[in-house]
């Protein structure tokens, strides 16, 4: 039973980290992290993005940094 219960914690705990995260640098509150997708759908916001990246290489393995990167290549380079 205390074995549940611990299990249980400590799954909430977990959750309760991940839903309400502190935003990494870059972002901003609530902005959440975009797919190649919409970077793709909008360029100009990809573009901004990967200059922010490049700018601090900090940033640079961030998912919105990477999902950036990767629909500009596709744009500008094709899916091959």
């Amino acid at each position: 039973m205390k074995r549940n219960i611990v299990l249980a914690m400590t799954a909430v705990i977990i959750l309760g980290f991940t839903v309400l995260r502190a935003p990494v640098a870059g972002e901003s509150e609530g902005e959440g992290n975009k797919s190649v997708a919409w970077y793709v759908a909008n360029i100009k916001e990809a573009k901004k993005q990967n200059q922010i990246c490049f700018n601090d290489t900090t940033l640079q393995s961030t998912e919105n940094c990477v999902n950036s990167l990767h629909a500009l290549q596709i744009s500008f380079k094709g899916n091959n």
